[in-house]
């Protein structure tokens, strides 16, 4: 399995990858809703503002990570991963966790501090996430499940905030998504 970065020219195979990632897990219309906000990311991101990742085997596309920048009010340089998808014949060999760091290195690599994700904390643990309390740094959108907002520090062990705002890239920013 080779990781490498994410190429518009693999837009479509990437698109299809989450469709069917979450129809199969989720149902048609979350697969239909996540392949959309995908190309949304693509589409409507600055380049600066958005990193793709995939995990290629046999010449298919069987992972991707999107981290797209989440701007807060303390102006620390932040991301926040989302979404992930991998092919469902391939998950729980450890392909989403593999993929995830190797993101994290290239975010350290570009100065980034900070790291946010929002979804499953027992998940999102194995890879250094921690729950991070809304009073320390506010979601961009009101949360439906509050315990899965996750954060890490890419600079330091610890994230001593108090009362910070933030805001994600447009594609992000829909309640339906939080």
């Amino acid at each position: 399995m080779e990781l490498s970065t994410f190429d518009n020219a693999m837009t479509q195979d990437v698109v299809h990858l989450f469709t069917s990632v979450f129809s199969d897990s989720e149902g048609h219309a979350e697969g239909a809703l996540i392949g959309s906000l995908v190309f949304e990311l693509i589409h409507t991101t600055d380049q600066q503002d958005l990193f793709g990742f995939v995990a290629i085997s046999n010449d298919e596309i069987i992972g991707s990570i999107f981290f797209s920048r989440l701007t807060l009010s303390n102006n620390k340089p932040a991301f926040i991963l989302s979404p992930v998808a991998i092919a469902t014949s391939e998950q729980r060999k450890g392909i989403g966790q593999r993929l995830i760091k190797y993101g994290i290195e290239h975010l350290k690599s570009r100065s980034v501090e900070l790291l946010f994700t929002y979804g499953d904390p027992r998940y999102y643990a194995k890879v250094g996430f921690k729950h991070i309390d809304e009073d320390s740094v506010k979601a961009p959108v009101k949360l439906t499940h509050p315990e899965g907002w996750l954060a890490q520090s890419l600079s330091s062990d610890d994230i001593e905030m108090r009362g910070i705002s933030s805001r994600c890239v447009s594609a992000l920013h829909d309640p339906k998504y939080w």
